[in-house]
């Protein structure tokens, strides 16, 4: 049986999604094609995609911002004006002074690429409209495509085999190119030869993220439902059925479950949600679905990943009980699939990273736990062919920029003029900074001569993260000590730390601490993270409803939190 499905699913350069990421000096060399690179052209790489029907071609961007490209050329993908094949890297010109956002691929390939200024740009294989230009003809140079999009500003790009899709700033999704499936969403099965608006039931939705697979396409909308259209023969669609799509049809079997982000592989479909978990639907004939078999699914099914004995590094007892450190090992906080190989990947919050599905030829049924630090690795080493699953992005490790340099500065007692003293222990920092970045300095700072301020009123770790904050943009703290930091960003009135901290607490919950993370949600008026625990509590409801916190439940909370769940049909049989 596989041996037959071989042909159709073989090495033909199947579309992949490039979406931006950012790793600590990735190692691109990991991918066979940077072998033709020399070290010293290496170093300079800050951004990079390897696509093409073997892995063949790479698109890669320098320190300088100078775009450069490198391998077969086929139809004219490189975007150098010709058809001929480079084994040095030759710089693409025609995109002098653009800066790359993100950028997709299919199989012909072409390429579709937004801007960081939200413009578009295509080239590359054309025979079915799919550069979106108004025609057939193969494109060698990159084209500006404007018809419809010249007022939208682009975020995301996502290539079908011989398909685009591209979303908005405004949540809006744009098509066009082949169509023989309905995968443009028009509701007609006619190509596509220009940018048109994806309407029906999206149209009065926003859309907050997209994905295609090779003949079908998908959004995530700010809801949390994901939309599907487009070819359904292998069940990829997740509607139950295997029937074709021709515009926006919601995912019912996913009601009442919060999606994040979709990936498609060429025929499968991989979503994440708010929970942290991975649910997968279609094509599974080398195990791709990740749920021990290799049957076909229409419907989505939950894919679990095995514990690791490893994982756990905690003493025992745990010193964090009500933040099980087991919730944080296998929270899922990414996904990844690629439209030309039959795998998937997925990385937990605690760092360890899963493959399965089709691997260096063998196939993996059911999760496996790697030793990669991220998911991109999983692509170079064990997809067929080997290329990245998305736009790889290099930091650089010598040049510092000015919000690189403030964060190396906290907790500097080399420079500091200012100490909090908490818990016995000193943190350093420096007052113009804090009266520059926050409300509350600004006016405590402004005749206060002290070297030292005392500080009683919140913990060390809480404090500390505070004013990590003030120089870097994020929070680097577990769940279990974002309560503290939420209270205190009520306190200081600061609204984006506020909503960092729901985001945190949020990959920490678990059955055991739901109450008292939804307790402290109504306390400090943080209402996000109340309806994400109030839906969790539903959701878990039986397993909730026999924990300690849950008997310990304030009075009014309770009756509050009864009535809701009434009035949501929690307890109809």
């Amino acid at each position: 049986m596989e041996e037959e499905l071989s042909l159709p699913y073989g090495e033909s350069g199947k579309p992949v999604q490039a979406t931006l990421s950012s790793l600590k000096m990735l190692d691109v060399g990991k991918w066979p094609i940077f072998s033709l690179c020399s070290e010293e052209e290496l170093q300079l790489i800050r951004q990079a995609c390897v696509f093409g029907s073997a892995g063949n071609e790479v698109l890669y961007t320098t320190v300088n911002d100078e775009i450069f490209v490198l391998g077969t050329n086929c139809s004219g993908c490189l975007g150098l004006g010709d058809v001929q094949s480079t084994i040095e890297p030759r710089r693409l010109d025609s995109l002098n002074g653009k800066k790359i956002a993100c950028l997709s691929y299919g199989s012909g390939p072409h390429i579709v690429l937004a801007t960081t200024e939200g413009e578009v740009f295509t080239w590359g294989h054309n025979a079915y409209s799919q550069l979106g230009n108004g025609t057939t003809n193969h494109g060698l140079v990159p084209c500006h495509i404007s018809t419809n999009l010249s007022n939208k500003q682009v975020t995301e790009v996502a290539c079908g085999s011989y398909h685009s899709l591209v979303l908005t700033s405004d949540g809006e999704v744009f098509a066009w190119g082949y169509n023989n499936s309905g995968q443009v969403g028009s509701g007609s099965t006619a190509n596509q030869p220009i940018p048109r608006r994806v309407m029906g039931c999206l149209q009065n939705k926003v859309v907050v993220n997209i994905a295609c697979g090779q003949m079908c396409s998908m959004a995530v909308v700010n809801t949390g439902e994901v939309y599907v259209w487009g070819y359904n023969g292998n069940g990829q669609l997740g509607l139950g059925s295997s029937g074709n799509q021709p515009t926006p049809c919601r995912i019912a079997a996913l009601q009442g479950i919060r999606v994040q982000r979709v990936a498609c592989g060429y025929a499968h479909t991989l979503v994440l949600t708010d929970e942290g978990q991975v649910y997968a639907w279609g094509a599974n004939s080398y195990g791709q679905l990740g749920i021990g078999n290799k049957s076909n699914q229409s419907y989505p099914a939950p894919v679990f990943m095995e514990k690791d004995s490893s994982c756990c590094r905690q003493p025992s007892p745990c010193p964090t009980p009500d933040f099980p450190c087991a919730a944080r090992c296998s929270r899922i906080i990414e996904i990844a699939a690629c439209h030309s190989a039959h795998t998937s990947a997925a990385k937990t919050q605690g760092g360890h990273v899963y493959m399965w599905g089709q691997c260096r030829g063998q196939s993996v049924i059911l999760p496996h736990l790697t030793h990669f630090s991220c998911t991109d690795d999983v692509f170079a080493c064990f997809a067929t062919p080997a290329v990245s699953w998305r736009l790889l992005s290099v930091e650089p490790d010598d040049h510092l920029t000015v919000a690189e340099s403030l964060k190396r500065e906290f907790d500097n007692p080399n420079t500091a003029d200012l100490k909090f003293l908490v818990d016995g222990k000193y943190i350093y920092a420096h007052k113009v900074l804090l009266r520059i970045r926050c409300e509350h300095f600004r006016s405590s700072l402004e005749d206060n001569q002290d070297d030292i301020v005392e500080m009683s009123e919140f913990s060390y770790p809480v404090y500390r993260a505070f004013l990590e904050y003030l120089y870097t943009d994020s929070i680097s703290l577990p769940p279990e000590e974002a309560v503290g930091l939420l209270d205190l960003a009520t306190f200081y009135r600061e609204n984006r730390l506020k909503k960092l901290c729901q985001q945190t607490i949020k990959q920490g919950i678990c059955e055991e601490n739901a109450i008292a993370l939804l307790s402290a949600a109504v306390k400090y008026d943080a209402q996000d993270l109340e309806e994400f625990c109030f839906r969790f509590c539903i959701n878990h409801l039986t397993v909730v409803t026999q924990t300690s916190g849950f008997a310990e439940m304030d009075h009014d909370l309770l009756k509050n939190f009864i009535s809701k769940a009434s009035r949501v049909g929690a307890f109809k049989n």
